[in-house]
């Protein structure tokens, strides 16, 4: 399967998908480590990691608190 990353406002509505897709989720975490603060200055406010179809997790990209 093919890892990627949905993007979404908080209330849960999608505003995107992560334009690449990984091979591993380790692949996939990785990126978002690298990109996660261009996704929040673009007004997404948390992902949600794809495997194929299948939700893994999601993840709040805002400051807790």
């Amino acid at each position: 399967m093919a890892w990627s990353w949905r993007l979404e406002k908080a209330d849960g509505r999608t505003v995107g998908v992560s334009e690449e897709t990984f091979s591993t989720q380790a692949d996939a975490e990785s990126w978002l480590g690298e990109n996660w603060r261009d996704l929040r200055e673009n007004e997404v406010d948390q992902v949600t990691l794809l495997d194929g179809d299948t939700v893994v997790y999601p993840m709040s990209l805002q400051e807790p608190g």
